[in-house]
């Protein structure tokens, strides 16, 4: 059971607390990527991790301060009205948290006041203007962009609308390992074991991250009911 129907950010908690099911159909791929991802490693905390965050925050900035022209944005798209502004920038994933093991990879969540298809012609020239590959769309997961860049290392973008469950589960994820030493210590443990399956069995990332979704979800579980999200 959730509780009630309020909101967190001005997204409902129901939302929040309701696991997405992985729609492999629902994935529009875009492009495949011009530098190969890292690989499927679990490696030890790099202090710079933080560091280089920022350096991406950065890009992503000044992407969206400075004017843009190109085949991609027509005189609709150059219109006031049809702005897209950054709500936020946040590092997320294993990276973001110190002393958690991670795939050599920054994971960033941007919120954006529109993400949706009409609002790409905006926002997607910048973010490759700035250094990022336009690589898969999910409409179906709350409008999804995913693009990625690779230097100074490799970082996966996330481009969602404004209130989005999702974020609100990246951000509850992040905060309860920052505060809970054995969760992060399950949850190093339990990456590993699945990099080292999914590398036996020569899978992609895809396949590492359902391998460890059940210990996501469980974590999240114990962050969910420790907020009065769900009841006991």
């Amino acid at each position: 059971m959730t509780s009630s129907s309020k909101t967190v950010n001005g997204v409902p908690i129901k939302a929040i607390v309701e696991p997405f099911d992985d729609d492999p159909d629902g994935v529009q791929r875009i492009a495949h990527r011009k530098v190969p991802a890292p690989e499927l490693t679990i490696v030890e905390p790099d202090p710079t991790w933080p560091e280089h965050f920022q350096t991406f925050r950065s890009r992503i900035l000044a992407a969206f301060d400075e004017p843009l022209r190109s085949k991609h944005e027509d005189s609709n798209h150059s219109q006031p009205g049809d702005k897209v502004t950054v709500l936020a920038i946040n590092h997320v994933g294993s990276t973001s948290v110190p002393d958690l093991p991670a795939k050599a990879a920054i994971d960033i969540d941007l919120v954006l006041s529109s993400n949706v298809l009409a609002s790409e012609a905006y926002y997607i020239p910048r973010l490759e203007a700035a250094g990022f590959q336009f690589l898969l769309r999910e409409p179906g997961w709350h409008e999804h962009r995913f693009l990625v860049g690779w230097e100074p290392m490799s970082c996966n973008l996330h481009v969602w609308g404004p209130q989005c469950p999702e974020v609100e589960r990246h951000r509850i994820f992040r905060d309860w390992l920052l505060d809970h030493a054995d969760d992060r210590e399950l949850y190093a443990r339990t990456k590993r074991e699945c990099a080292e399956v999914s590398r036996q069995r020569g899978e992609q990332v895809m396949e590492y991250n359902f391998r460890k979704q059940e210990c996501v979800r469980e974590i999240l579980g114990r962050a969910f009911r420790s907020l009065g999200y769900l009841d006991e």
